[in-house]
């Protein structure tokens, strides 16, 4: 006969160890990770509250949310006091955030610096597990005209058809193109198929009179910029 759980709900914390008050009287910025996401759990286990739940849990990412964001509902049932529904309430926050910082990227229409290009792309690709090329497609002002997935790959590579981007880019009326693909590896050296690609697409580029302004290598946190690299 299984044990009925008891839990450590919030109600029954102490005064200090309450992250809805806290938030409620402090505000949110006050508030630790483990504190945020142990207000969306509600209830440890009979062993933890759910702070200690939550620090452990993201533990397990290496305390980054970023890290967290990537398990599945499956993964984080596997920790004792995460069913389903906290498991699917910890994920949907978490997909919120990301969709949130899509939205804020969309709000730069023009790329000034490979800073700039890299607020756009990476929360596009920058947690992705396996590995994606993509292109955005520039006006003589710098500004966005178009995004695009060129191809999409394994975590080892992918392949690009220099011809549809050359189409697009025409249909378009681009005069500036940015590449960009990511490494879900975590490494920012280029490879030599990186800078094969990036040299290909150049040439073909020039025939047309569209400049290619830069390729950025994007991972979770941090990009490779070959422009600023010299490497164009």
């Amino acid at each position: 006969m299984q044990e009925k759980p008891t839990s450590f709900s919030i109600k029954h914390w102490s005064d200090d160890d309450k992250p809805r008050e806290k938030l409620l009287i402090k505000g949110r910025s006050f508030l630790s990770d483990a504190e945020l996401i142990a207000i969306l759990i509600g209830s440890g286990s009979r062993s933890e509250s759910a702070v200690e739940l939550s620090k452990r849990i993201l533990a397990s990412a290496g305390n980054n949310l970023n890290e967290l964001g990537k398990l599945s509902t499956k993964q984080l049932m596997t920790f004792k006091g995460i069913g389903e529904a906290k498991a699917v309430t910890i994920a949907a926050a978490l997909e919120i955030g990301r969709r949130r910082r899509g939205e804020e990227a969309l709000q730069v229409t023009k790329i000034g610096s490979s800073k700039d290009a890299f607020e756009v792309l990476q929360p596009i690709i920058g947690e992705l597990e396996h590995e994606e090329f993509w292109v955005m497609y520039l006006n003589n002002s710098n500004k966005i005209l178009h995004k695009a997935q060129l191809s999409k790959g394994g975590i080892t590579g992918t392949l690009v058809d220099v011809r549809i981007l050359m189409k697009q880019s025409l249909e378009l009326g681009a005069v500036g193109l940015i590449l960009a693909h990511n490494h879900p590896s975590g490494t920012l050296k280029p490879s030599n198929a990186d800078k094969q690609i990036t040299q290909k697409i150049k040439t073909a580029s020039e025939s047309l009179d569209i400049k290619v302004l830069d390729h950025l290598i994007v991972t979770q946190k941090d990009y490779f910029s070959f422009a600023d690299n010299q490497l164009l």
